[in-house]
Order: C-alpha cells, then sequence, then structure tokens
C-alpha cells in the first residue's frame, strides 16, 4: 500500500522482467505491462467487464491452496516449479471447498442477493473470512492507534 502506482508498475516489471531491468526502453514499457498482463491472465486478454472483487490472493491464500493442491495432485510449494498457467487452471478447477463458498458469499453479498437462513447463519459465524481485511501502512496504523482504530499493516508480519 506504501508504494505510487508507478513504483508498482516499475516493480512489477522488475519481477517480471528481471534480465532487462536497466535495458527496458521507456517506450517498451507500455507494450511489456500488456504482455505482463496477457501473461497472468493466462494468455487471455484482460475482460474489459469488471465485476466485484471477490478474492483477496494475499488473504484467501491459506483457502486456495489446499484445492489446487487436491486438483494438480501434490503440494504446488514443493521444490518443482509450476507454471502460472497449471496454477491458474488449476484455480479454474477447484470447485465446492471452503473457498468456494466463501466468493459465493461474497458474490451475492456484492449483488446484494438475499441469504437463506443456512448462509445467513454460516456468513455471520465466518464473518472474518469474508469480509476484506483492509491494508495500511505502518504510518496509517500509528494514526488509527491514536484514535483508538486498528488496520492490517502490510508490513505486519
Amino acid at each position: 500500500p506504501e508504494l505510487s502506482r508507478q513504483d508498482k508498475t516499475l516493480a512489477a516489471l522488475a519481477i517480471f522482467y528481471p534480465d532487462a531491468e536497466d535495458e527496458l526502453d521507456p517506450d517498451d514499457v507500455p507494450e511489456a505491462l500488456e504482455r505482463l498482463n496477457w501473461f497472468i491472465e493466462g494468455g487471455q486478454e484482460p475482460r474489459d467487464e469488471k465485476g466485484p472483487k471477490l478474492m483477496d490472493w494475499e488473504q484467501d491464500f491459506p483457502y486456495i491452496i489446499a484445492p489446487i493442491n487436491r486438483v494438480i495432485g501434490r503440494d504446488v510449494r514443493g521444490a518443482e516449479p509450476l507454471h502460472w498457467w497449471t496454477f491458474l487452471s488449476a484455480y479454474y478447477e477447484i470447485g465446492d471447498c471452503l473457498f468456494a463458498q466463501i466468493v459465493r458469499i461474497r458474490d451475492m453479498k456484492a449483488r446484494g442477493k438475499t441469504l437463506d437462513k443456512t448462509d445467513r447463519e454460516w456468513a455471520r459465524k465466518n464473518a472474518d473470512l469474508i469480509r476484506f481485511k483492509t491494508k495500511t501502512t505502518e504510518a496509517e496504523d500509528d494514526m488509527l492507534a491514536l484514535w483508538g482504530g486498528k488496520g492490517v499493516s502490510a508490513n505486519a508480519e
């Protein structure tokens, strides 16, 4: 959260093109970003239509990894490298699991759908899984502490 949009862009380019960091011509940056997005999208063009946020890679990771492992048939965090597109394909196939339930409830709430009694009860008991945590910088955490509130610092351990 503490990085500017430009710094986030530069960090993404440095991660994605580690060998070209010092050689990337500024005129090539738009195409480099376009190709980066194409890769992240699994070789598909990014969709123009954006819906509500239904997942957060960092927050939801513990609920994503087990079904991914089940689909792939091994622990994907192991030493053997895994291509991003293989991971993404498994992600699309995770099926019925805790993560799918979390996303389903988030989707229904985002679209203003009425939850049935069972879903309301589940959502109440699992509100901490459904609610997106607010990521704040250390400076914001300090300010919130002065006001008696608290954030979830990006730097917190």
